[in-house]
């Protein structure tokens, strides 16, 4: 029985089902945002909402059967114990004052996808080993911003005191100008005083939007290609000594089973 819920948990379509089953979780919980909806299958919903729980409980008392009593197995991953506390949270009553949690719960069940993906998976991997390699750019960004906020602030807040009247409202414009949203009616505005004030902004455009953004770009891309190589050698890593035992242990029961199989043909 182990053995075949092993073969269940691990088998594609089985991941395939789960996929459709968090695709339909996250249709039920985009249909409780409508009132109409609500009112004409609310008592519909609720089953529905009920039925993926239970899908899940069982998924998850499947995967910890499938390694008991090594239950490390399951536990030991980041990912299965995202998913059990999940499961754990949607467990929540949806009435009183945990109510708020319980749905917020139902909605954490979207967040699924990524553990069921295992290319989404990758992708946040990715992205959280990438954090110690922004921060630095974070910093350098900091350093842009905070030079650039002051001369404005110095150069400006006369002229146009609505973008530059402090230090704060000036970081509040940088970041209008690195997003590239309308920050040209900013530039005009400076322009109006000296014609020169467009250096100012195009320099920092090109400091903040073009070489910090590829920055950010070049550290998840390279991060990602590590992902990548880490994953391929722990596909080719040599199987365990537990893996072999048990493969051995197969092998022997196959040819028990074969050795009766053909002891069976020679008596009759």
């Amino acid at each position: 029985m182990q053995q075949l819920a092993q073969r269940v948990v691990e088998h594609r379509m089985f991941e395939y089902f789960i996929i459709g089953i968090i695709l339909l979780s996250a249709v039920l919980i985009g249909l409780e945002t409508s009132e109409e909806m609500l009112a004409d299958y609310g008592h519909w919903i609720t089953w529905g909402n009920r039925l993926v729980l239970g899908i899940f409980i069982i998924e998850a008392a499947l995967k910890i059967y499938a390694v008991a009593p090594r239950l490390k197995l399951y536990f030991g991953s980041g990912w299965n114990l995202f998913d059990f506390t999940i499961i754990v949270l949607a467990l929540l009553p949806s009435t009183g004052e945990l109510a708020m949690l319980a749905r917020l719960a139902r909605l954490l069940r979207v967040l699924r996808l990524i553990t069921a993906i295992p290319e989404l998976r990758l992708i946040v991997a990715t992205l959280m080993r990438s954090i110690p390699s922004m921060g630095n750019i974070m910093l350098l960004m900091g350093v842009i911003f905070y030079i650039y906020a002051v001369a404005g602030q110095q150069l400006f807040h006369e002229h146009d005191p609505v973008h530059w009247r402090n230090l704060g409202i000036s970081l509040l414009t940088l970041f209008r100008i690195v997003t590239l949203e309308d920050w040209t009616d900013v530039m005009y505005t400076a322009m109006e005083m000296n014609v020169y004030s467009w250096i100012y902004f195009v320099s920092f455009v090109v400091l903040g939007t073009f070489v910090i953004i590829n920055l950010f770009i070049a550290v998840v891309i390279n991060n990602l290609e590590e992902a990548k190589q880490e994953r391929l050698a722990s596909l080719r890593q040599p199987p365990s000594r537990d893996g072999l035992i048990k493969e051995l242990e197969q092998t022997q029961a196959a040819l028990q089973k074969l050795q009766k199989q053909l002891q069976d043909t020679r008596s009759d």
